[in-house]
């Protein structure tokens, strides 16, 4: 089993099949609009338009499981990333990171990650690999600009 086995819903409640991003280094992260990480959307934007021509992908994964710190609609959250940051990386819908109705893809992560375990917090990273398989895990402390995440990225591109 691999990164590209699921689906997801996009932001637009349109279908997603992983399998898309077969080839690229993709960094998972969930997201919300009213933490303190939350100004981590301007740096993982520019991340993204830094690498993204050399096959590097960012998928934002709403969750509203710390603190009710992501309380909106996908519309909601959708125009906010929008107009706030000027997210232009991939941002799917809704979904539950942790607890009995976790999503099977965090199910996936939180199991095979090189640090198993819960994710503790909004703005964790996971980066797979360009095979599918998790090549890190980064907690939400580590800033999209932190030299020991580019330099993951880097090696994966």
């Amino acid at each position: 089993m691999s990164f590209y086995d699921f689906k997801v819903s996009d932001i637009q409640g349109k279908s997603v099949d992983l399998s898309r991003y077969k080839g690229k280094s993709v960094l998972v992260v969930n997201v919300a609009s009213k933490c303190g990480y939350t100004s981590q959307y301007d740096g993982l934007e520019k991340l993204y338009k830094n690498h993204k021509d050399k096959g590097f992908v960012i998928i934002g994964f709403p969750a509203n499981n710390f603190g009710a710190q992501e309380p909106g609609s996908n519309q909601e959250i959708a125009e906010f990333c929008r107009l706030t940051y000027g997210v232009s990386f991939d941002m799917m819908g809704k979904i539950s990171v942790k607890g009995e109705d976790k999503h099977p893809l965090y199910e996936y992560l939180t199991n095979n990650a090189p640090q198993k375990g819960d994710v503790k917090w909004n703005f964790e990273k996971f980066l797979i690999g360009k095979d599918g398989t998790i090549k890190g895990r980064f907690p939400s402390s580590v800033a999209p600009e932190d030299t020991a995440l580019i330099s993951a990225i880097q090696k994966e591109l």
